[in-house]
């Protein structure tokens, strides 16, 4: 976690040079829009065409802030009960195999294989992982040597490859929002007038 927090502070300093331009347009309606209106798949030619991976993708993601919370809560012990148990498994089996899905679109797609390195396949194949054994273990499935083992890879992975994004995520979106809000070009006058995009 400190190598993140380093990392993500480093990006955002190192992202605040100082613009001498004219101010088109204002920076914080900009950043409301680069984290809602901007991320609208129907915007996202990568989004709309591949409607399948894309919603396999969003409930992949999902099942994995789902797996970070959970990690938390059989840490310290806490009872889920039982039907909540295997309900939270169930979400989360649905999820790595989401995961899994995409690793295996990843292998054989000729067109992804090609663009793919072996971080792509280690990080998707990690976070698939963690979501499976976590359901596993709200299952009662008795497998907590290899849970936390997963745990363990995954945390000292975290830092060192693609995973990153979880944090370069939002200081990516922060800094665009920044130049093109200081530019006046978002958010488009279509959203601001509107109030939705």
């Amino acid at each position: 976690m400190a190598g993140l927090a380093y990392q993500l502070l480093r990006i955002v300093r190192s992202g605040l040079p100082a613009d001498h331009s004219q101010a088109a347009g204002k920076q914080r309606p900009a950043i409301r829009y680069a984290m809602t209106g901007a991320m609208n798949p129907v915007k996202k030619e990568s989004a709309f065409r591949h409607w399948p991976t894309y919603i396999a993708g969003v409930v992949y993601h999902l099942g994995t802030f789902l797996a970070i919370g959970l990690y938390f809560i059989i840490l310290a012990g806490i009872e889920t009960g039982r039907v909540a148990a295997f309900v939270l498994a169930g979400a989360l089996l649905l999820s790595s195999l989401a995961g899994f899905g995409i690793l295996l679109k990843r292998m054989i797609k000729p067109a992804l294989r090609h663009l793919s390195i072996a971080d792509d396949y280690i990080s998707n194949l990690l976070v698939s992982l963690f979501q499976l054994c976590t359901g596993l273990m709200l299952a009662g499935a008795g497998i907590e040597f290899i849970y936390y083992m997963i745990v363990s890879i995954l945390c000292v992975y975290l830092p060192l490859g693609k995973l990153r994004h979880c944090i370069l995520f939002f200081a990516a979106r922060y800094h665009l929002a920044r130049f093109y809000g200081h530019r006046g070009v978002w958010p488009p006058r279509s959203a601001a007038m509107t109030g939705n995009d």
